[in-house]
């Protein structure tokens, strides 16, 4: 069984020691998708929502939840960003968010790109909840990571 890095030989959580690691360039893509009404969907995709233009107000909250991935997930250590970049897609029936992360530090940087998009279509939902309150954010996950220690990973095909 692989050891958890985040529990010390008793079994109590802690922050990893990252201090011995190298620098090395670090990069995560992480997604997601929010499933809304057709209604809802076209308000977005012409601007004519009520609350303003919800994909520059997302991808200015995904941006904003990346950089304070350490003040909401225990243990994340607090990073210096190097670039934070937040996408959206339409799709037939909703939206697809997609975060890219990059640092050169000595921790990776996934958490801080699945909090962008979480982050992200958390900030459509509430811009577009008058529109349609049974929107469904569904699929947020890690695509590719790269850097560090552990290499590069990528999300195997389904």
């Amino acid at each position: 069984m692989t050891k958890l890095t985040h529990l010390d030989e008793s079994g109590a959580a802690h922050m990893v020691d990252v201090s011995a690691k190298a620098d090395t360039v670090r990069e995560a893509v992480a997604e997601g998708r929010i499933q809304m009404s057709a209604n809802a969907l076209q308000a977005i995709v012409e601007g004519s929502a009520k609350k303003g233009d919800v994909l520059a107000t997302a991808r200015i909250a995904g941006i904003m939840a990346a950089k304070k991935t350490s003040e909401l997930i225990p243990l994340c250590h607090p990073l210096l960003l190097s670039k934070i970049a937040v996408d959206f897609t339409f799709e037939s029936d909703g939206i697809r968010a997609t975060s890219r992360v990059r640092l050169t530090g000595q921790t990776g940087v996934e958490m801080e790109a699945m909090t962008a998009v979480s982050v992200a279509l958390l900030t459509i939902y509430d811009m577009a909840k008058a529109l349609d309150k049974g929107m469904t954010i569904t699929e947020i996950r890690l695509l590719t990571k790269s850097g560090g220690k552990s290499g590069d990973w990528v999300r195997p095909a389904c």
